[in-house]
Order: C-alpha cells, then structure tokens, then sequence
C-alpha cells in the first residue's frame, strides 16, 4: 500500500480510538461521581414506649452467663457441659427469656406501674439423680439472680420423665460413633460391596416418635451416602436400623431391627451373612457426584448479571433499637425463643394496641412411605429448636440487601452463650402492586393510588432437611400478616419397590422416593382490639327470597348478612376441613364514626390441610391441627400449644390443646339475652340493634390458627422445594376499626386530574423519583459468618 495513503489512515485511527477512551472515560466518570443517597434519620413519634423493649427482650450475653454461674453455684460441681454431656450426666439444656405474666406486663405498659422482674427459664437434665428427670427452674432477678424456683409441676402437672427429654446434640453424635463403632463392623463385607462404604461415606438420618410404647426411646435410622456439597436427604441407600438408645449407658444400646429393600433382619450380622452366603438380593448404590442433581453449585455461565435491587434512596423510614421497631406508623418489640422462634408482642398501629403477642407455637410435619424411617416421622420441629436452628441470614437472597441485620444470642445444648449473626432482618418490602387505585373516567378524570408495602421482620429455621421463612409484615392500612415459606431438601426413601412404592410419592431419582408429608404450623394470636375485652362475631351471606316490592309478583333472590356472636369456645373451634365464617372478627364495646363495634377480621391463607386420624394414639399430642381456628379465653397457663417433650412421647401428653376447648364463655350476657351455650344469631339489613351489644364483663381472648399444605414432591423438588406456591399464613385486617382507610393518610399516596400535569413533582411526588433516586445507595460490604 502507498505509504502517503497509510499514514493518514493510521492518524484517523488513532485518533478514533483516543475519541473512544475519552467518551468511556467521561461516562464512567460522571457515574462514579453520583452522589451517595442522602439518609434521613426515621423521625421520632409520640406513640414510642422506651421501656417496652426490655420486658419481651431476648436475655443478653451477660444475663445468660449470670444465669448458668447461679445455676453451678447452686446446684453443685456435678453440672456436665452438655456439648459433652452423657445421658447419665446432670446438664443444664437452655435457659431463655420467661416471658412477664400479661396482667403485670400491661399495668406497666398502660399504667406507669413498675416492671415486672426479668426472670429466665431454665431446663434441667438430672441424669445422674437415683429417678433421673427434667426439671424447669425460673431464676430471677436478673441481671443480679438471687433466687430459683422449680416450675415443673406448676407448668406441666406433675414430674417430668427422663425419656422425654429433647435430644442433645451430642446424643445424636454418640448415637452415630455406637453405629460406627460397634454395630457397622458387623457388615464390612455387604457395606464395602454393596453401598461403597469407606469409613467416612455414610451418615445418620432419624427418624421421629420414639418407640411404639410410652417410655421407650427406640429410633428408626436411615443410612444416606455422605459426599462434601450434597444434601444427603436425596442420597438414601436402602439401609435402615431400629437403635434402642433408652439405657443411659450407651453399652447397653442395641440394634434391634435392621431393614433392608423391603425385608427385616434381626441385626447387621444376619445381613452379612445373607450376603455372602449369596441369599440376599441386593442393589448397587453408587456414590453421587458432586456436581450431581443434588448439588446446589451454581449451573450458570461466568459473570451472570446481577438481580434486581430494591433500595431506599432516602434510607428506611424505620428504625430498629435492640429488639423494638419504630416506623411511622407501627411498632412493636420482637423476640426469638429458643424453641418456638419468631414472636412479636405489644403490636401497635399508630400508637394504639392491635395485638399483645403474635408468635409461632409449632411446626409438624408427617410422612408416608414404605421404609421405616419415614412412615414413622412425626417431626414436631420446636423440640429441635426452631429459634435455635436460625442461621444467619444472607444479604441479596434471604433478605433485601440493605435490611437491617440483627444478631440473636441463645445458650441451649451448650454450656457457652452461642451467637446467631444477623439471624434476624427488619426491611421495607416493596410488593410491586398497588395498595389501593383508581382510574376515574365516570364523571371526572382523575387517579389516585398508593404502592402497596409492608415492614417486615424475618428468619429463617434451618431444621434438618427444610427452611422455613417466617414473616410478619405489617401494613399501612393497618393489616397484619403472618406467613411461612418452605424451602429446602425433601426427605426421601430408597425406592426399592415398583408400582407400590408409588403410593406414597414420586420418583425423584434413580432409586429415590420423594415422600408424600404433610406441614401443619400454629400460630398464637393474642388480639387486644381496642382493649382486652372482646368477643368473637362470625358473619356471612344468605339469599333470601323476596317479592320484587315495585313488583310483587316478581321474586327476587337478596343477598343479605346474617351475625352471629360465639359466645361459648366449642362454638369458636373450626375443625379442620369444615366451612368457616367467610368473615370472623373480634370486637369490642367501642365504636367507630359510624356506630360500628371495632374489629380485627382474621383470615386464614392454607389450604385444605392434612391431620392424623383421631384414632391414632400420637393425635391427642398433636390435637391442635384438628382446627383450623379456635378462639379461647386467655389463660396464663394455656401459654402454649404445644411442648418440646411431646417429640419423644406422644402417646401420653401432659396436656392436650384439645383440652383448651371446653365450652367456656366467651362473652356471658348479650343485652338482655342469656348464653345458653347455643350461640346468638342475628339477622340484620343495616346497622346493629342495641340488643347485640354486649353490656358485661367481657373476657380477654386468643386466637389459634393452624395452616397447613399437602405436599407431594417431583421432579421439581429437586434439588430444592421453592417457596413459589409453598407458603401459608393468616392475615389480621381491621374491620370498622377505623372511620376510614388509614392508609389515605400515607406520605406515599398519589392524585392527580386531567388537567393537571402529572409529571410535576408538586402535583405528583412519584415524579420526584428520577430526581430523588439519581444516586448510588449506600450499600454495606457483603460479609457472612452463617457457617
């Protein structure tokens, strides 16, 4: 090429590419130079209570430690750790928060009376005692604790039995170094041959509801291959043993079943000897891959983009100060028990009580299957500690990146106080719907419509197998939520068989069953509508046929209301499966604007869930998923629904929630109509008759709400069940409890006409948003310390 032609044709790239840099150059750095979006502090309210905090508080790293040096000091050097303990040791289990009796909790509250002494409730296992038992001590004052006092007979009407203790942590390790040690060398031939088993290749997984008697402590186990980065609940190989782990010595363990494809054998010596006498029939089980089905590793290409991001760009308009939430329109104090998790309590919107507790009671889950491991599983997970299982959550996944991250401390099957690091997160949910809107053309032109958002507070119960995301979020029209997703790996059975393992789920892998369970959660709601003392209403619809009254000889079918009020609890208890009240509230003797009793309508989100039959003899243990909703009166000593020592006995249940519903009034006198225990039905077009107010001591009431879901997993479950379409929950929505939509008065809310121009900031603040939001948001640097 002529060199006169070339040298400017290599200037003029030059150039171009110089004319490139400098364009990149200038654009990444105006990028660079957004500002940081400004934070405004959430204000201040009127409505705050400072000293509302500390009674529902989670006990501190210093109350725990104060609690387990008064506990050694008092009851001797024998006290084991229980990280080590043995079943034969003294061990303290846990100790958490005693919550407050509600009476003295709200004389301080509501009037200015002194705080009820902060106390802690502490488990006891006296293993080493002549009658070996559980004991519950309170312990208080704290943070300086002077006295202890037992509580277990007080609480659970007598003595508490050894054998129902929950499981340690290190009965569980003990429990797999017996098999390892003692019982696998027996099959060394048939394991090595057959499951590919080296000595570090197989692990435990239990099953529930020891044993087949009260009092016995006998589990079924199921042998699963163990390779680093898979979950070993899809990884089932076929073998299964009954291990008798009552004795406290575990040398006197014993094996007493083993079963394998479908047969029995007396012990894991009888196998061996089966196979290689070449009588057993057997199938090959290979070890999973890690980069298999099972494997969570990522599947995508290098450099994925990122997900979308939601960010405020003037910061949270809450505020979190140690465990109680502010915002400008709710507050509440949230705590984490040990067993039961995610609680809050003295709930209010706008400075006046909606609820004194909202909390989780339990989780159960029941399986089906050919082996012996799942068709037993009765997994009432608080005896596992759902409080304890939550781990720490990850920022951009389990929560939105920039929620507000708070630790938990427990002290629960171990001598030292252990940290959960951001077990909890407090965020601004941004649903991506409206709230409420309309579109007028009718008359005048004009929309008005606010986004729809909730606060949330959040964990998450990593529990064997399954995640559970708990939610409560509240919203701005003064609603309540309560949810559950779940997540996680299913459990599985070796599908050993044909058309009959089918029965009870679908094949998920080569030789893997995903088992047919059910999920059932409970839920305490102790509402205070506008009070303590209300009562329940249950209203709906009836056609009701009428002659046309412009012409008679017409009839016309009407849709009319129809009242009634549940005055006694067998009234207000909704079996499983029965129609409830399209709408059912809790009301009180106050009234709105317009001569309505104040209410808060619950509403149950589940669908039509799955209970044991009444005749097996672990239901009465279980009874509190016979209902869909039962109101009660409050009682302290109806606390709960459930307990951690009914896991390893079910048969004989120091109380039954069933026995909670005893056709006890729940109101007395309606005007001048007496409860016969029948009810009072009412029938009205508008308004209501002075007759169905309530003119006497009314009674403080708390709701329970079982949800609950079928769940047969497929192929989709693997390697994950996703939460899309695997939640459940109850919604608390006021009914007349206000004189309007509170959330007209959201700073967030928009109008605007026709003839106004709605892309001013003036007349439309979401046209403020291109201003508002051209900034970086302040993000904290990704950290986790979760495993």
């Amino acid at each position: 090429m002529n060199l006169k032609v070339l040298l400017p044709f290599l200037v003029l790239t030059l150039l171009t590419v110089f004319a490139l840099a400098y364009v990149l150059l200038t654009r990444q750095g105006s990028a660079s130079q957004l500002p940081r979006c400004r934070s405004i502090p959430p204000r201040t309210h009127p409505w705050t209570h400072p000293g509302q905090s500390q009674l529902f508080a989670d006990l501190n790293p210093k109350e725990l430690t104060a609690v387990m040096s008064f506990l050694t000091k008092h009851l001797g050097p024998g006290l084991v750790d229980p990280a080590q303990a043995w079943p034969s040791d003294n061990c303290v289990f846990s100790v958490e928060l005693q919550l407050p009796a509600k009476a003295a909790a709200l004389a301080h509250l509501d009037r200015g009376g002194p705080p009820p002494a902060r106390e802690a409730l502490a488990i006891i296992f006296f293993g080493a005692q002549p009658q070996p038992n559980v004991t519950e001590l309170v312990v208080g004052p704290l943070p300086h604790p002077s006295y202890m006092r037992d509580v277990t007979v007080e609480r659970h009407g007598g003595p508490l039995p050894y054998y129902r203790r929950p499981m340690l942590r290190a009965e569980f390790v003990q429990i797999w170094r017996y098999l390892e040690e003692v019982e696998l060398p027996k099959a060394p031939t048939f394991l090595a041959s057959v499951l590919n088993y080296n000595g570090s290749t197989l692990a435990p997984l239990h099953s529930s509801a020891n044993g087949l008697h009260s009092g016995d402590r006998a589990t079924w186990i199921a042998l699963c291959h163990n390779i680093s980065g898979l979950g070993i609940f899809l990884h089932p190989v076929g073998l299964e043993l009954l291990l008798d782990h009552r004795a406290l010595d575990p040398t006197h363990w014993v094996v007493q079943k083993v079963f394998y494809l479908g047969h029995y054998y007396a012990d894991l010596a009888q196998l061996e000897w089966e196979f290689k006498a070449g009588r057993l029939e057997v199938v090959q089980v290979p070890l999973p891959t890690p980069d298999g089905a099972s494997s969570l590793r990522a599947r995508v290409t290098p450099d994925p983009p990122l997900p979308p991001l939601q960010f405020s760009p003037q910061g949270p308009q809450y505020s979190v100060q140690g465990n109680s939430v502010v915002s400008p329109l709710w507050t509440f104090t949230f705590g984490h028990g040990v067993f039961t998790g995610l609680r809050l309590f003295d709930v209010r919107f706008k400075g006046e009580r909606v609820a004194y507790e909202v909390s989780v009671q339990e989780c159960l889950t029941v399986y089906g299957a050919d082996s012996p491991k799942t068709m037993t599983i009765r997994y009432l997970d608080s005896t596992y500690g759902l409080g304890q299982n939550s781990r720490a959550l990850v920022r951009g996944v389990d929560c939105p990146y920039q929620a507000s991250m708070v630790d938990i401390h427990v002290l629960v099957g171990t001598g030292a106080v252990r940290l959960l690091r951001g077990a909890v997160c407090v965020f601004e949910e941004v649903q991506g719907l409206p709230l409420r809107r309309h579109h007028n053309y009718i008359g005048r032109h004009f929309y008005g419509g606010l986004a729809s958002s909730g606060l949330v507070v959040r964990s998450v119960s990593s529990v064997g197998n399954y995640d559970y995301i708990w939610d409560f979020i509240m919203y701005p029209n003064g609603a309540l939520e309560g949810r559950v997703h779940a997540t996680g790996f299913i459990n599985t059975a070796f599908l050993s068989g044909g058309a009959e393992s089918l029965l009870f789920g679908n094949r998920v892998g080569e030789r893997v069953l995903g088992a047919v369970h059910t999920h059932a959660f409970h839920f305490k709601l102790d509402l205070d509508v506008a009070g303590l003392k209300n009562w329940v209403v249950a209203e709906d619809t009836v056609f009701e046929p009428v002659a046309a009254p412009w012409n008679p000889e017409h009839q016309l079918q009407r849709l009319q209301l129809t009242r009634q009020v549940l005055s006694r609890e067998d009234l207000a208890a909704f079996p499983l499966g029965s129609p409830l009240p399209r709408y059912l509230y809790l009301a009180t003797n106050q009234t709105n604007a317009w001569g309505h009793q104040r209410g808060y309508q619950i509403q149950i989100h589940s669908p039509r869930g799955v209970h044991v039959p009444l005749e097996s003899d672990m239901e009465k243990a279980l009874s509190w998923g016979r209902y869909q909703l039962v109101v009660t009166q409050r009682k302290e000593e109806e606390c709960h629904s459930s307990s951690i020592y009914y896991q390893n006995d079910m048969r004989t249940p120091m109380m039954a929630f069933a026995d909670f519903i005893n056709n006890e009034t729940l109101l007395g006198e309606i005007g001048g109509f007496r409860d016969r225990g029948e009810g009072l039905l009412f029938s009205w077009h508008l308004g209501c008759p002075a007759s169905a107010h309530p003119t006497r001591e009314k009674f403080d009431l708390v709701a329970w709400v079982t949800a609950s879901f079928l769940h047969i997993p497929h192929a989709e479950d693997i390697p994950n069940t996703v939460t899309v379409g695997n939640s459940v929950g109850f919604l608390l929505r006021p009914y007349n409890f206000f004189d309007e939509d509170p959330s007209i008065f959201s700073p967030g809310s928009i109008y605007f006409e026709r003839d106004q121009d709605a892309g001013l900031c003036s007349v439309n603040p979401v046209a403020c948003t291109p201003q508002l939001a051209a900034c970086v948001p302040n993000l904290p640097s990704f950290s986790y310390e979760g495993l």
